[in-house]
C-alpha cells in the first residue's frame, strides 16, 4: 500500500522522539484541497479508527484512513535533505498531475 524509505524511516523515528510519542503513528490522508485536488497531510497520532488501515513499518506504524487508502496505493514517502530543499515527499504513482510547486496532484 504505502513503503517508507530507510532515511523517511530515520527522520520519522527522531520526530516521534522529540514528540515524546514513543508508541505514535504516523498518520497519511489525502484530502480535498490544493491547486490540482487533492494534497497531502501527515502528523503524529496516538489512536486509531477501527476502519484504519494500520501498516508496521521500520519500528513504527503509518495509519491510513479508508477513503485515503486508493489514492495512496503503491506510494513511497521519502525524505529529502539537500540543495533544493528539504522535507518529507511522497512518489505517488496514481497521479496523473501535480501542481507547479508539487504540493497538489490530481488522480
Amino acid at each position: 500500500m504505502l513503503s517508507v524509505t530507510e532515511i523517511a524511516a530515520v527522520e520519522i523515528k527522531k520526530l516521534l522522539a522529540k514528540e515524546n510519542m514513543p508508541n505514535g503513528a504516523l498518520r497519511v490522508r489525502v484530502v480535498p484541497g490544493g491547486c490540482s485536488g487533492f494534497s497531502y497531510e501527515m502528523g503524529f497520532d496516538d489512536v486509531t479508527e477501527e476502519t484504519d488501515i494500520v501498516l508496521e513499518s521500520e519500528g513504527f506504524n503509518v495509519v491510513v484512513d479508508q477513503m485515503s487508502a486508493p489514492y495512496l496505493n503503491g506510494s513511497v514517502l521519502d525524505y529529502k535533505d539537500g540543495l533544493q530543499g528539504q522535507g518529507f515527499s511522497i512518489n505517488n504513482p496514481n497521479a496523473t498531475a501535480t501542481c507547479g510547486c508539487g504540493s497538489s496532484f490530481t488522480a
